[in-house]
């Protein structure tokens, strides 16, 4: 799977040019605020994204799957890590140190369409927050599930990291996934949710309800 503003040329090229290297299920893959010096090719696995506010509180950002670029924007702009990522499944990645990362973006001419991509990200994480600041609870676990799904069915998280998410307690989320339990639009066990009538739950996402 190559990742969605990448060229099949650059993502190949980017392969061939890393080293495999293997993540265990709760290992960091990258840690908030450590300097750049490598990006990471996700081949295998999931992962989740996290951002540690700086009263403490944990976001749940995004969660990844194979096919992903892994801290590029931080090599590219020279920042320190903006978020932790960790493994929720067993990982295979790619490493490529950073000043490798940019040789074989200026060969592959892929400068534009990176930094195309990265902007979308901001944008898709500016949305996700406006939402999260002006929704009530129900369309926002509505539109968390949709997001956070896997090949648009599976959210392989818990309830208390879907609440990190959306800024709702892990009570709060439980009680709206167990509407959306009772309506046949999902279903729950531990650590995890199928979303089962994926129409419905999209068309709750489009008109902003979230409650059945």
């Amino acid at each position: 799977m190559i990742p969605v503003g990448v060229s099949a040329r650059t993502w190949e090229s980017l392969v061939t040019a890393g080293s495999e290297r293997r993540f265990r299920v709760g290992d960091v893959l990258l840690r908030q605020g450590d300097p750049p010096a490598h990006v990471l090719l996700l081949l295998a696995g999931r992962v989740k994204a996290l951002l540690t506010l700086p009263d403490g509180e944990v976001l749940l950002l995004a969660v990844r799957g194979p096919g992903e670029l892994l801290g590029e924007i931080a090599v590219l702009g020279g920042d320190g890590r903006s978020a932790t990522v960790i493994a929720l499944d067993p990982c295979v990645t790619r490493v490529l140190p950073a000043d490798r990362f940019r040789a074989v973006v200026r060969e592959t001419g892929a400068e534009t369409d990176l930094l195309r991509r990265a902007m979308r990200r901001l944008r898709e994480g500016e949305e996700w927050r406006a939402e999260t600041a002006a929704l009530p609870a129900g369309p926002r676990v509505v539109r968390a599930l949709l997001r956070l799904a896997v090949s648009g069915r599976e959210v392989g998280l818990g309830q208390s990291e879907i609440g990190q998410a959306v800024g709702l307690s892990r009570g709060v989320v439980a009680a709206e996934l167990a509407r959306l339990r009772e309506a046949g639009i999902v279903a729950t066990e531990r650590g995890r949710t199928v979303i089962t009538d994926l129409p419905r739950l999209r068309a709750l996402a489009a008109s902003g309800r979230g409650t059945v």
